[in-house]
């Protein structure tokens, strides 16, 4: 039996579609405010729950010249600002134990990267936040071995668990995803959300920096709500092309605004 997650007043795992949504990583207030307010008006008038999304830090990049945010302090900063401006959840992405609880002071949703997925003292850090903790399926695993890991949180006081699949390493420099993942995932009892914009990444395609097809976006998103995912996950940037992190996979506002749209109406086809 799959679980809900309440969230504020919605419930991820419903029959409504949630989407966590926003830039790879907080390059600048401007294009902060700039997303959130484009997509909270986005999806008040799709009628779909939604969690703006950003990270202060990313940790893992292919290079040490690769841009990784503003930091921790600036960066929960301007999510607390983005949070009482436009009256939106935020989800954000923690690297060690003792970001836990300093992000849980702006943080609804606690992001547990798709590369330290199998982190025993950072789930259960995080688990302790009382915070929904939204688990990145690493890209090494198969779906079953989901279960064990939510396990750590879950037995670590917190039934809270949201799993985002992100595609699976295949070959070199490239990811598929498995649309099966979801169904045995909920059968674990967790609410599902599927990545479309990690998941047409190129880890390292471009030597010094991962690469993407942002062309293949769409299709893997429809594909996902049809195959029963509760909710999506996309990078967004006013103009990915010159964006400093992840360009090559995440989508502008035109663009979203279309996927979005589609996908809600599949979800409503599939839950309804």
């Amino acid at each position: 039996m799959l679980n809900t997650v309440k969230l504020n007043d919605f419930i991820i795992g419903s029959n409504k579609l949630t989407i966590l949504a926003g830039p790879c990583a907080i390059e600048s207030k401007e294009i902060l405010f700039e997303t959130a307010q484009y997509l909270k008006e986005l999806t008040e008038e799709l009628n779909i729950n939604f969690v703006f999304k950003s990270s202060y830090d990313k940790a893992n990049r292919s290079s040490i010249t690769s841009y990784r945010g503003l930091g921790m302090e600036k960066g929960l900063e301007l999510l607390s600002e983005v949070k009482k401006e436009f009256n939106l959840p935020i989800v954000t992405d923690i690297h060690n134990p003792k970001e836990a609880d300093i992000a849980a002071e702006v943080a609804d949703i606690i992001q547990i990267p798709a590369f330290l997925c199998r982190q025993t003292d950072l789930l259960v850090a995080a688990a302790k936040t009382n915070k929904i903790i939204n688990i990145k399926k690493g890209q090494f695993l198969a779906p079953q071995q989901m279960k064990s890991i939510a396990n750590k949180v879950k037995e670590s006081g917190n039934d809270k668990i949201t799993i985002t699949d992100r595609g699976v390493t295949f070959g070199y420099n490239n990811l598929v995803s498995d649309m099966r993942a979801i169904p045995i995932i909920q059968e674990m009892g967790y609410p599902v959300i599927f990545d479309a914009t990690h998941s047409v990444q190129l880890p390292g395609g471009c030597g010094e920096s991962s690469g993407g097809e942002r062309k293949f976006v769409p299709i893997l998103a429809k594909s996902a709500v049809a195959a029963g995912a509760n909710g999506l996950f996309f990078e967004v940037h006013p103009n990915p092309d010159k964006a400093l992190c992840d360009g090559p996979n995440m989508v502008d506002f035109k663009q979203a605004k279309e996927i979005f749209k589609v996908c809600n109406d599949i979800f409503k086809l599939v839950n309804n």
